[in-house]
């Protein structure tokens, strides 16, 4: 498979690494110095790009694969809320095909289905109380994660008490989402039922961004053959 790489920082060296170590080929590098190669021939050759890079650049690095129908592989967060709609629209209506996830470790994958598992549990259970932290390194631009965010949302689908989250809120109608920068921690997302009579606590701690870049090049290999607006639920079936 060819593939392009649209940010060049830690991330992107992990993914060549392991594409490259999976019989890829890397056929196009764009980092912030080299934006013309957007219109490449060795970018345009490419059957899927994927796009590590910052929330203010997202989307427009999105608008200039898309031009040239090359499918994307994104795992920035933080543009969903302003151009979600926009990009939804695009997959839906202009054929273009995006595979968007907040996280693309497996294990947080696996994580992610035991939240959804243990909210519904909950649900029947009023007399705890949920709350979610999250921990990344200080480099980190958005909070809270988008990974927080995403378990945030199918704790507020499965929870009836829950009517959305907010950050240190003390509204006890959403979830409140803690978040702390510091080090190089590559992730932390735990999720904590407290009642009178005891605390139910379900973690996620990443040991190193390697699982982040084997999960984003399985979902370039995805997305080759699929189409549209594509996320882990699409790839694995939990």
């Amino acid at each position: 498979m060819k593939i392009a790489l649209i940010g060049y920082g830690k991330m992107g060296k992990m993914i060549e690494q392991i594409a490259l170590d999976r019989g890829h080929e890397i056929v196009s590098i764009i980092d912030i110095n080299n934006q013309e190669d957007f219109d490449s021939e060795a970018f345009k050759s490419a059957d899927v790009a994927i796009e590590f890079t910052a929330p203010q650049a997202a989307y427009g690095n999105y608008l200039k694969a898309f031009k040239h129908g090359v499918k994307v592989v994104s795992g920035s967060t933080g543009w969903m809320k302003e151009h979600g709609d926009e990009v939804r629209r695009m997959c839906s209506e202009e054929g273009q095909t995006l595979f968007w996830a907040s996280n693309f470790s497996i294990g947080v994958a696996i994580f992610s289905a035991v939240n959804r598992y243990l909210a519904k549990i909950m649900n029947q259970f009023p007399q705890y109380d949920v709350e979610l932290e999250e921990t990344h390194h200080v480099h980190k631009l958005d909070h809270p994660s988008g990974t927080a965010i995403t378990l945030a949302e199918e704790i507020v689908a499965n929870l009836d008490r829950k009517e959305g989250w907010a950050e240190e809120t003390t509204d006890p109608k959403l979830l409140r989402i803690d978040d702390i920068r510091r080090g190089e921690v590559p992730g932390i997302h735990t999720i904590r039922y407290d009642s009178e009579a005891d605390l139910i606590t379900i973690s996620h701690d990443a040991h190193s961004r390697k699982g982040f870049a084997l999960g984003a090049v399985l979902a370039a290999e995805f997305t080759k053959e699929h189409k549209g607006l594509l996320t882990i639920s699409d790839m694995f079936k939990f």
